[in-house]
């Protein structure tokens, strides 16, 4: 295999070929152990123990994945706005506390120090982007926001509404002393959560309450049913793992030949917006974008 940069992006941005898949694996397995890693260090005993080896096993994580980190600026095209994408500052934000922790050197600023350390445990977000479906899954979200959105508006006017009953119902003897404390209750009974802090003593109140239960078992379905129609259409439009040599987006359709996002060739080893650019495909990768 020639070791060029178009090489090394399809091993390190593609799954489709053995060498991408086999990259993938060792990577997540790399980003388990160190996140273990920094789980047992924080445990007093553990870190007393084994805080030496632990010492050892972050640095020598944190040098794989600045080297890593490196590659993938080296082989993508845009490298600025990979950079500044959402897994590039999750990638710096995995590798950097490490890094600062040598310029705080006074004993006053160790728990800085610890609480920089905390931030290595970015590196599990990495993981995402080696799920298959987790680009299914969050078009199907996206395609759900209006439905949940007034889903969630039903539920809240629902919520004003059974809290203000009851406070007429109940009133202050029961513990709903106001309003806002009443509608407190009537999240936590319709979500059907039940902290018990607060309880209708009424046989009228009691029977809204049943109603207000029954009725939160029914409501959970709905959102649930939003989402999953949504997948399934998404899986029918089920995306490939080709990621575009130029910006590096995600989440085209298997029949694309052009990037949805800047219009790049994803096949050529180019791969630049040139005049031969499918003019409809950067017109629709423009409309997407503004969505």
């Amino acid at each position: 295999m020639t070791f060029n940069k178009e090489t090394v992006r399809i091993v390190i941005f593609e799954a489709n070929t053995p060498a991408g898949r086999l990259f993938d694996v060792a990577l997540i397995y790399c980003i388990l152990i160190s996140v273990v890693a920094v789980m047992l260090d924080s445990v007093a005993g553990i870190e007393a123990r084994y805080g030496e080896l632990l010492y050892v096993v972050e640095w020598f994580f944190t040098i794989l994945f600045t080297i890593e980190y490196g590659l993938r600026l080296w082989c993508i095209q845009d490298t600025k706005r990979y950079a500044r994408s959402f897994f590039g500052v999750v990638d710096l934000l995995g590798i950097l506390p490490t890094y600062l922790s040598l310029l705080v050197m006074n004993s006053q600023y160790l728990l800085v120090i610890r609480i920089l350390r905390v931030l290595r445990v970015f590196r599990v977000l990495r993981m995402v982007r080696y799920v298959g479906e987790a680009q299914m899954l969050t078009d199907a979200l996206k395609a759900s926001r209006r439905k949940i959105v007034v889903f969630i508006s039903t539920v809240m006017a629902l919520v004003v509404i059974f809290g203000s009953l009851m406070y007429l119902i109940e009133g202050s003897e029961s513990g709903f002393t106001s309003i806002p404390k009443s509608i407190y209750w009537a999240v936590i009974t319709l979500t059907t959560v039940g902290f018990g802090d607060i309880a209708p003593a009424t046989p009228l109140g009691q029977a809204l309450a049943t109603m207000i239960m029954i009725m939160g078992y029914g409501i959970i379905a709905v959102p649930t049913g939003i989402v999953t129609m949504e997948l399934t259409e998404a899986h029918r439009r089920s995306a490939n793992t080709r990621t575009c040599p130029v910006c590096s987006a995600e989440g085209h359709i298997r029949e694309a030949t052009y990037c949805w996002r800047c219009g790049g060739h994803l096949f050529r080893d180019d791969a630049g917006p040139t005049e031969d650019t499918n003019p409809a495909a950067a017109a629709d990768a423009a409309d997407h974008s503004t969505q």
